[in-house]
């Protein structure tokens, strides 16, 4: 199902939109240092790379993209102005008939912040859970997927088959040639496999074999998003760093360590 958060309610919000009624192209650039993202936002660029992330996959503004479990919005922020004017831009978020409070609150507040600003005015709301809601969007319409720390959730709530149905709904939706990208918090190699049952870390092996299994060509990855000062190994798992900071170390041992370490990952939809 596709929404259009821009008409559902009729006219939108008029804050910053008056820059926004006509919109044109921009570079990467241009829309990562856009005036409507927020300043706790922008904070986080150091560790989530997005200029280096996004060029690494190699996205195009003209391209037809969606974006898996976009969450609060942190990479809709710019994707959304980047694709606008030329492109096509589907955020998949969590279904509407979730028994879920949290999926439930977590897509409303999404759906409230596409209808704050005409910076999101042609954000195509759509669904995905693994094993429920698989369009995404119309198959293989797409020239990129991307997924940013989502893997690890559909392991730890349905294991590999969860993973398997998630990567399947990306390779339909996905035109021959297409690229997914995937970026993740990383279990060092030589852990016990079962860590990832429940850290929030996974390894990049696996996460490889899995989008192997579903038919996807791997091209690239990239250390962009590496962080060699995290363990992994926390009593908390990853929600021990930040941004979750669970053991309340706000300025401390925990928060001098940054963001996780992610892989990032680059795959393609084999051409036909």
């Amino acid at each position: 199902m596709v929404r259009d958060v821009a008409g559902e309610n009729g006219e939108l919000q008029q804050n910053q939109d008056n820059a926004w009624s006509d919109v044109e192209s921009m570079t990467l650039q241009q829309a990562i240092a856009a005036p409507h993202r927020s300043a706790a936002n922008r904070q986080r660029d150091e560790y989530r790379n997005p200029r280096e992330t996004l060029e690494f996959f190699a996205i195009e503004p003209d391209m037809t993209v969606v974006e898996i479990w976009p969450g609060a919005g942190w990479y809709t922020e710019i994707l959304a102005p980047y694709l606008a004017a030329n492109g096509t831009f589907y955020a998949a978020h969590f279904p509407a008939d979730t028994d879920s409070d949290y999926f439930n609150n977590a897509r409303n507040n999404f759906l409230e912040r596409m209808q704050s600003s005409n910076v999101y005015s042609k954000v195509q709301v759509t669904e995905f859970s693994p094993g429920s809601a698989h369009d995404i969007a119309p198959e293989g319409s797409a020239d990129m997927v991307l997924t940013f720390r989502n893997l690890h959730n559909w392991y730890m709530n349905g294991g590999d088959e969860s993973v398997s149905e998630a990567f399947d709904a990306f390779y339909r939706a996905l035109r021959p040639g297409g690229v997914l990208g995937v970026v993740d918090h990383r279990l060092p190699e030589d852990r016990d496999s079962e860590q990832a049952r429940s850290s929030g870390y996974i390894k990049q092996s696996w996460a490889i074999e899995m989008a192997e299994q579903a038919g996807f060509e791997l091209e690239d990855s990239s250390e962009v998003n590496a962080n060699a000062r995290d363990t992994a190994d926390y009593e908390e798992g990853v929600w021990t760093l930040p941004p979750s900071l669970r053991t309340g170390d706000e300025g401390g041992e925990f928060s001098q360590i940054g963001e996780s370490d992610r892989f990032t990952l680059k795959f393609r939809k084999p051409e036909e």
